[in-house]
This record gives C-alpha cells, sequence and structure tokens, in this order.
C-alpha cells in the first residue's frame, strides 16, 4: 500500500518576498544600517507589487530585521540569527484577505437587502450606533465593526456565509495584520469607516441590493487602501 505524504504548507507571498530581501542581506548586498532602495523600485527590482512589498516589509520588521522609519524609508537592522532561517507565516497577507471579504461580503449584503427584516435592520443600526458612540469617545471600534457585518451575515440566514466572514473579520487580529493596523489606524480612518458603515445601513433601510452591494464594495476597497497605504479609489471619480 503506498503511504500518501502530505504535501508541504505553501508559502505565502509575502514570506517569498520578505525570503528574497533576507538573501540579500545575508549575501552582503544591504548591510546593517543600510537603507533599502525607495519601494517602488525595489518592488520593480523584485517584480512583485508594493502592497506585497509592504506586507514582506511589515514580516520582516516583526521580526527585528528591518526598521521601518515613516518618512525616512527602510533600513537593515543587525539581525544575526534571523537570517539564517525563512521567513515564519504571522498570518494571511491583509491584502488577499481583503480580496476575499470583498468578494464575499458583497455577495452577503446583496442576499441580505432582498430579504431584510425589521428586527434585524434594528440590530445593524445599534451596531452602527455603538460605532458612532466609540468615535466619539475615542476608543477602537473593531468590536462593534465585526458585530455590524456579522448583523449582515446573519440576515442571509446562511450559517456557513456566518462563520466564514466572522473568520475572515478575525484574520485581522493575526500578527502581520495587528502590525499593520497599528500603522494605520487614527480618528480620520475611523470617521471614513463610519461614514462607509453608514451608506451600506442606508442601502438596507432602501431595500436595494444593487446600492448594498457597491456600498460594501466601497467600504472594503477603502480599508483596504487605508491599510495597505494606497491612495482611496472614489467611485466614478
Amino acid at each position: 500500500m503506498l503511504l500518501s505524504a502530505k504535501s508541504p504548507p505553501t508559502r505565502r507571498l509575502y514570506q517569498q518576498v520578505a525570503d528574497r530581501i533576507r538573501a540579500f542581506i545575508r549575501d552582503g548586498r544591504l548591510s546593517a544600517g543600510t537603507r533599502l532602495p525607495p519601494e517602488r523600485e525595489l518592488a520593480l527590482q523584485l517584480g512583485v507589487s508594493r502592497p506585497s512589498l509592504r506586507e514582506a516589509l511589515i514580516a520582516l520588521e516583526i521580526d527585528g530585521t528591518v526598521e521601518i522609519r515613516m518618512g525616512s524609508g527602510v533600513y537593515v537592522c543587525s539581525p544575526q540569527a534571523v537570517l539564517e532561517g525563512e521567513t515564519p507565516a504571522l498570518g494571511e497577507s491583509p491584502s488577499e484577505l481583503m480580496q476575499v471579504r470583498s468578494m464575499l461580503e458583497s455577495s452577503a449584503v446583496t442576499l441580505a437587502a432582498a430579504r431584510v427584516g425589521r428586527q434585524q435592520l434594528e440590530r445593524v443600526k445599534e451596531c452602527l450606533e455603538a460605532m458612532r458612540q466609540d468615535g466619539l469617545s475615542g476608543r477602537t471600534m473593531v468590536e462593534n465593526d465585526r458585530r455590524f457585518h456579522l448583523a449582515i451575515a446573519e440576515m442571509t440566514g446562511n450559517s456557513i456565509l456566518i462563520r466564514l466572514i466572522g473568520d475572515l473579520f478575525d484574520d485581522r487580529h493575526s500578527p502581520i495584520s495587528s502590525h499593520m493596523t497599528e500603522r494605520t489606524e487614527n480618528p480620520q480612518a475611523w470617521k471614513a469607516a463610519f461614514v462607509e458603515h453608514e451608506a451600506i445601513y442606508l442601502a438596507l433601510v432602501a431595500r436595494d441590493p444593487q446600492v448594498a452591494a457597491a456600498a460594501m464594495l466601497h467600504h472594503l476597497q477603502a480599508s483596504h487602501a487605508r491599510w495597505s497605504g494606497e491612495p482611496v479609489v472614489v467611485p466614478g471619480g
């Protein structure tokens, strides 16, 4: 009888990119204290997108290989042992995570808008109001943000969809996602996110699936843009 061997886990793109940068440092092409090439130049050199490069640099900063200095650049630290191994898995790619959420939740809110009931709508409104109060008091709105998205998922009546949306949302607490959030979270970002959530709610009130899907897609794409440092694209702009 043949023994089936488990295939090795697929290494995420940010791990592969980080490993290549490690190799540059290990080979002496980038020494301690050296500033890495500008982001655009390094992304072209490695043949990857800028969001993927940013994720790789975040992974390298987490283990102490580089230091990201806002407004100055990325500098090589003096890591010794960390250069010998591969970049560890620090969670799913934030960019890929938001792409999946955009596809899944825009479809979910389309179904929700067609099935919305008065009590369910009131639950979404309560979450939105809790987010408003969090913003006014300066508290983080992550938990109420989660409740908002799950309340919409629950309108679909699909337990698997509810679980998937909850699990994907919770992936934002992985080391790499949390590190990126710390760098990009601020009152202005939360204010913009609240306005986007409000647009989703109003589309549900109107029971308009197309507007609801467009509002959800815009919110998640804008969240991704804020997260990755890319410019926010305004539909029709």
